[in-house]
């Protein structure tokens, strides 16, 4: 299987080769249509200078004179109207011409070589060393005709800018190559550890290290990367943790009810011991009934198989009896309880809400003081209510608040001895406030107390979403 570090190089040095053909076909075109045009109206120019100074300079001798203008770059080829020919400069490598075209340049038209020489998918017009890559023009010298034929001795000119150009052209392709190959590893590397740090995820190391020092996609990658393996790692750590406490708070109530049933076997039991133990069983069983319930609540929750069941009803008359229900547990927890329940009626899940109030509730009797008080209100905002649970608790610490609403936290127990919860409660209100497009705020001092305040829209479906 090819890695991506080689079908990266195979494919940047694909594209290389690729531009580098199309770059040499647009050139070679505008060759075609510009330059050569260009280059035989130059050379023809060159060559009627010469036939100009010959005709001038009667007495000169031609062939010297022919031999000097080669000597300074020029390749010529000259016929006289009997068919004596005469080179000078560098040799052609071809020299075929047809006769047709020395007649035709020696009855006085001009032959343009170099611009009807074939036109190949390369660029050769200019570097064919052919006789017939040439400029004729006819000559007339002390009453003698002839044809001559002329283009620049492209060797002696430029031989070498050949070399220079080859060396360059070479270099410049190794070069890019190398280059190709080093840089692509450095681009390669990081994934190259992405993917081995992937694999240290699903074996359960969430001990891995990236570069986030760069500062590109790759960089910001990695950067998210690590954001997501801690995550994984708390999420598992919170895995665990709620593992062990599930474990605990199912086993704990079965060892009760495993001990109260044999000492119900006893036949020496009074009436009064029966009961109570019956009534521990009882309490243990409606635990178990509890923690199962909030499971299957929260499952639902996550799944959101149209859970919520909207309807209008009536807030501080649903919140005041529940407090009713709870009245003896506040008498006997020797708390103080006041309330500011308007009538208010809202949209929304009543079952669900309920199970918010509940919880509050629950957690405001649980963690407060002996002698402690609670207040809970509910303040109209037009579009939306705040309902609140305010107590005068053990509060929270700074840490303790960024995570309450984590599935399967719970609060330092070591500062409280009445603490038996499953770290579900607060995870399943957060989900309902979601669910119903609400806020919820947490302001806590610790030994202090604490206060949950619930935004709620009254008639709106779709306020946005904020956890503060």
């Amino acid at each position: 299987m090819r890695t991506l570090y080689v079908k990266f190089v195979v494919i940047t040095v694909g594209i290389m080769i690729l531009s580098s053909i199309l770059a040499f076909f647009i050139s070679n075109t505008y060759y075609q249509q510009k330059l050569k045009p260009y280059n035989d109206q130059k050379i023809t120019k060159m060559a009627q200078s010469i036939v100009t100074f010959a005709d001038d300079y009667p007495n000169v001798n031609l062939k010297e004179y022919l031999e000097n203008v080669s000597s300074i770059g020029y390749q010529i080829y000259l016929v006289d109207n009997v068919g004596e020919e005469s080179f000078f400069g560098a040799p052609f490598r071809e020299k075929s011409l047809s006769v047709s075209v020395k007649e035709q340049v020696l009855n006085g038209e001009t032959y343009h070589g170099i611009l009807h020489f074939p036109r190949q998918t390369f660029v050769t017009g200019f570097f064919a060393n052919e006789l017939k890559n040439t400029i004729g023009v006819p000559l007339k010298h002390q009453g003698q005709k002839y044809a001559l034929f002329l283009r620049p001795d492209i060797k002696l000119l430029f031989n070498e800018m050949h070399f220079l150009f080859a060396w360059l052209l070479a270099l410049t392709i190794i070069l890019s190559i190398v280059m190709v190959v080093v840089s692509t590893k450095y681009l390669v590397k990081p994934i190259s550890k992405l993917t081995i740090a992937t694999k240290s995820l699903s074996r359960g190391d969430f001990n891995v290290k990236l570069d986030v020092t760069r500062h590109d996609e790759l960089g910001e990658l990695s950067h998210n990367f690590l954001q997501m393996a801690r995550k994984l790692e708390q999420m598992d750590d919170m895995r665990k943790e709620f593992i062990s406490n599930i474990s605990h708070d199912i086993q704990s109530p079965l060892s009760n009810i495993k001990g109260y049933t044999n000492l119900l076997e006893e036949e020496s039991l009074s009436v009064e011991e029966r009961g109570h133990y019956i009534s521990i069983i009882n309490g243990e069983i409606r635990r178990l009934s509890t923690l199962t319930k909030q499971l299957l609540l929260l499952a639902s929750l996550d799944r959101n198989d149209n859970i919520l069941k909207k309807r209008t009803f009536n807030v501080g008359q649903q919140i005041k009896e529940l407090v009713r229900n709870y009245q003896w547990q506040v008498s006997e927890n020797d708390i103080m309880l006041s309330y500011s329940l308007p009538d208010i009626e809202i949209i929304g899940d009543p079952s669900l809400l309920n199970t918010v109030w509940d919880n509050l509730l629950t957690n405001a009797i649980k963690y407060n003081k002996p002698e402690g008080s609670i207040e809970i209100s509910i303040k109209d905002r037009e579009e939306s209510i705040i309902v609140s649970f305010k107590d005068t608790g053990i509060g929270l610490k700074g840490s303790e608040i960024e995570r309450i609403f984590d599935r399967f936290y719970r609060v330092d127990t070591s500062r409280t001895q009445t603490v038996e919860g499953t770290g579900l409660g607060l995870s399943i209100v957060w989900t309902i406030v979601k669910l119903h497009e609400g806020h919820i705020y947490v302001n806590s001092t610790e030994k202090e107390g604490t206060t949950f305040s619930i935004e709620l829209p009254i008639n709106h479906y779709n306020l946005s979403f904020v956890i503060d």
